[in-house]
């Protein structure tokens, strides 16, 4: 049986980069949780709700985590070029609203699941990581 960590090596680069990838992923995911709730339909106060903030951001990024690395978006050849940036981030982003919306459906993930919302997620949160994920096949192109 293939080991987690084996599995895993095929599908992230071991390297301090990587981390940095992801931690602008993750920022440009609490950017769009952070946009939609305070000028989204719900317009609540995160500092006074920060738990339902951080459970929107974990929802999403744990969308994310997953369809992440089944695209392969933190291997290097997902930063060759501007162009395989782009292939492997959609297809992951899309994958990733998909799963948040499944999470928000249930009555753990408060939130719901709606059509409409899974759009917008999909076109903010694209127009935050499409380029960031631009920027960064640039800079691992310098480096």
């Amino acid at each position: 049986m293939t080991s987690v960590r084996t599995a895993l090596a095929h599908r992230v680069e071991p390297v301090p980069f990587t981390a940095l990838v992801a931690l602008g992923d993750l920022a440009c995911i609490a950017a769009f949780v952070l946009l939609g709730v305070t000028a989204g339909h719900e317009s609540i106060d995160p500092t006074a709700n920060p738990g339902r903030v951080a459970a929107t951001v974990l929802t999403f990024a744990a969308g994310w985590a997953v369809a992440a690395l089944l695209a392969g978006a933190y291997t290097a050849d997902a930063y060759d070029s501007a162009r395989r940036a782009v292939a492997r981030t959609v297809p992951a982003w899309i994958g990733a609203a998909l799963i948040a919306q499944a999470l928000r459906a249930t009555a753990v993930v408060p939130g719901g699941a709606a059509a409409t919302f899974f759009v917008v997620s999909v076109v903010v949160t694209l127009a935050l990581l499409v380029p960031w994920r631009i920027a960064v096949s640039v800079l691992a192109s310098d480096g």
